[in-house]
Formats: structure tokens, C-alpha cells, sequence
């Protein structure tokens, strides 16, 4: 049985992350806020903004991969949506890197990246 393809970035498979944690939030006009009554007052203007924040742990090979990416503007970023477990295309940019390193032998090194993706 072959696993589920959690990300694609700009049509490259990515590995399968150690973590995988998807948030959606509402974007709010400057309208929004509580009222003189006390009472809150929302104007979402946008929402189910996704942010994507993932950790994985990669060979240096792709520590490098990640990298580059990190240094895009824009990444077309194919998701999998939990809630209908099929994949969403849209456009995100990478916040948040992390990197560590977990294991180093003579055959190579382990590291743990860990960043956010958020969506335009």
C-alpha cells in the first residue's frame, strides 16, 4: 500500500514529514474589533487562510532542497486536505525555518527541518 503524498512543492514530491499540522484561520477587516456595548463585532473578509507547519527529518541532500525553497518568493505548494483527504493547490511562502541536526556518522548527517507554510 503506498503512502499518502503529503506535500508537493512546484511539482517535486516532497519526503514524508515527521509532523504535519494544518491550521485555517478568517482574515478580519480593520471593521472587526469589540463595540462600545462591549459586544465583538466580526467582518471576516477572507476565510480558511491555511498555514502548514511541518517538521522533518531529511539527509543533507535534502536540507539543501529545503533551502532553496526558503529562499523562493512564491512556492506552488499541493497540499493534503484532512478534511476530504484529497490534495488543494495554492500559492505559500515558507516562515519559521528551523534547522537542527540530530545525528552526525561518517556515512552523513540526519537533521530536523521545521518552518511554516502560509498561504497568500
Amino acid at each position: 500500500m503506498a503512502h499518502l503524498q503529503y506535500l508537493v512543492f512546484n511539482n517535486e514530491k516532497i519526503p514524508m514529514p515527521a509532523s504535519y499540522l494544518v491550521e485555517l484561520s478568517d482574515v478580519e477587516a480593520d471593521s472587526s474589533g469589540v463595540t462600545e456595548a462591549g459586544t465583538t463585532q466580526r467582518d471576516v473578509v477572507r476565510e480558511g487562510v491555511v498555514q502548514i507547519r511541518v517538521t522533518f527529518r531529511v539527509s543533507s541532500k535534502w536540507l539543501g532542497r529545503f533551502f532553496v525553497y526558503k529562499k523562493l518568493a512564491c512556492i506552488t505548494v499541493e497540499y493534503l486536505d484532512m478534511e476530504t483527504m484529497s490534495p488543494v493547490t495554492t500559492q505559500m511562502y515558507m516562515d519559521g525555518y528551523q534547522v537542527k541536526l540530530v545525528h552526525d556518522t561518517s556515512y552523513g548527517s540526519l537533521w530536523e527541518v521545521s518552518f511554516t507554510l502560509k498561504e497568500f
